[in-house]
């Protein structure tokens, strides 16, 4: 190996434009292999050929025996080396290795293989100059313990970044929490030699040591996979069974952007604190770049559900408010909204057949509920007994196939209603309504009727033939009817309503 070396710079042509042939075939291979945003790295091998060629070029001019053209000659083989062993390392390390692992290659492995082989070349073009490497460790010895010595922190970081690489406990894209304060999460952008780079969602980049993280506990949010779960806590009143506020929680939050369905979610009653009983309601999400957005979500759908079940959410009280009220203002009051609900349900011609003193009763007894946009409403094959009257918002009705996308057939506003066979005849419901902002509907359900129909039993064949007329003039047939076929089918229809709603409401 000496005597090639030495035959080199004594200027034998043939292997230097061997070797430049090799660097140059090398150099075309890599740039063709490489990504076009990649190409970077095969910069520093076209520097040093420059190189290469401008020493080896001026030591031809330079008389023979001189100290400088064997420093010119040791400058041409080693940027010819280096040209080598760099190309050599982006084709291993950037391309055959990334393609096989699927991964770019940890940064710090990759560092130290390409340094290993740059002190390889180094120490071979000294030799071959007739220096002797052994010799030059050896006196150096003394200066190593104290350089030693002095960068032990280092050192220990970079012992401890390499570790990092090797168990791999994260990866660069994972979020991460660096010891116990929630503040320290973030998202890994790097790790070097010495520490490694967190950004948190405050867009904060945090540097910390290796030698730090290999003694903090490090809690990884995306492994093993990146299902993360979160927890919401919220109180309701003692007045409310636990049960029913699991179930209005978990229904409220089962469609909630950014909520798995698969780990679901979960209610459990965690507390009894001093204004109320306190739930913890836990999911799982993948978004965790977003879990602060997805957090305030999922209690957004609770505050609404809660709020249509009136079940109160109990807090502390730093102020009391005294408010004189008289029957007599609570009378009125109550008038008002009934009779604004009356004003809404007279427009539905299903009860326009209604008497006026009956349309009082149904609006005494309606409900209201509010829906935040998103939010479903009613899904499609439930079970269902309810009648909606839209006073405020807008809703949209989808129709659901299996395996294939809701599709949404129509959108409805103020003064619209859906729900009347579910009310009237106790069918399942035959589309997914939902909220498409937030509505404030009337709702009408099955016992409020019931007292409507038992105490008007006449009432049963009018709302029938409407409800027939309704059915008849909706469906599709392949050829117009006749005014006696027309009328024909209603009676017959009319007939089956009948049955249908006195079995319903047990008349």
């Amino acid at each position: 190996m000496e005597k090639l070396f030495r035959e080199f710079l004594e200027g034998y042509a043939g292997l230097a434009v061997a070797g430049l042939v090799v660097a140059i075939v090398l150099l075309l291979v890599t740039w063709r292999l490489l990504p076009a945003k990649e190409r970077k790295l095969a910069r520093l091998p076209i520097v040093l050929l420059f190189l290469y060629l401008a020493a080896a070029g001026a030591a031809l001019f330079v008389p023979s025996g001189s100290s400088l053209k064997s420093a010119l000659s040791f400058v041409a083989l080693l940027s010819l080396l280096l040209a080598l062993g760099r190309l050599t390392a982006v084709l291993v390390l950037e391309v055959l290795l990334r393609r096989k692992l699927g991964r770019p290659m940890p940064t710090i492995l990759r560092d130290i293989a390409q340094g290993v082989l740059y002190l390889f070349l180094l120490l071979a073009a000294l030799r071959a100059i007739g220096f002797d490497p052994g010799s030059i460790l050896t006196t150096g010895a003394v200066v190593t313990a104290v350089i030693g010595l002095s960068l032990q922190e280092t050192l220990g970081n970079l012992v401890a970044g390499l570790a990092i690489q090797l168990q791999r406990p994260f990866d660069e894209g994972d979020w991460v929490q660096l010891e116990q304060d929630p503040k320290r999460i973030g998202r890994v952008i790097e790790i070097n030699w010495r520490a490694t780079k967190v950004i948190t969602l405050d867009n904060v980049e945090v540097i910390v040591p290796n030698g730090m993280l290999a003694k903090a506990p490090i809690v990884n949010y995306s492994k093993p996979t990146k299902a993360a779960r979160r927890s919401v806590f919220v109180s309701v009143s003692y007045d409310v069974p636990p049960p029913r506020v699991h179930e209005a929680i978990l229904e409220a939050i089962r469609d909630a952007p950014g909520v798995l369905a698969e780990p679901a979610p979960t209610v459990l009653t965690n507390s009894f604190g001093d204004s109320g009983i306190e739930y913890w309601v836990r999911f799982f999400t993948e978004d965790f770049d977003r879990r602060d957005g997805v957090d305030s979500g999922v209690r957004d759908r609770i505050y609404y559900a809660l709020h249509r079940a009136n079940f109160e959410i109990p807090f502390p009280q730093r102020k009391v408010h005294v408010h004189q009220v008289s029957d007599e203002s609570v009378a009125r009051e109550n008038d008002v909204r009934i009779a604004r609900r009356e004003r809404a349900l007279a427009s539905i011609d299903l009860l326009k057949i209604l008497d006026p003193g009956i349309l009082w009763r149904l609006a005494a007894a309606a409900t209201t509920r509010i829906f935040s946009p998103g939010e479903t409403i009613v899904r499609q094959d439930d079970d269902a007994d309810e009648l909606y009257m839209i006073e405020r918002g807008t809703v949209t009705v989808l129709l659901e196939g299996k395996g294939k996308k809701p599709s949404e057939v129509t959108r409805l506003g103020p003064g619209q209603f859906f729900g009347e066979m579910a009310l009237v005849t106790g069918e399942r419901r035959q589309a997914t309504v939902r909220a498409a902002s937030e509505c404030e509907l009337t709702v009408i359900g099955h016992k409020a009727f019931h007292d409507v129909l038992a105490s008007s039993p006449d009432m049963v064949k009018e709302l029938s033939r409407v409800l027939a007329e309704r059915q008849t003039m909706l469906e599709e047939h392949a050829e117009r009817q006749s005014g006696e076929d027309h009328e024909r089918e209603v009676s017959l229809k009319s007939l089956q309503f009948i049955d249908r709603i006195k079995r319903f409401f047990e008349l």
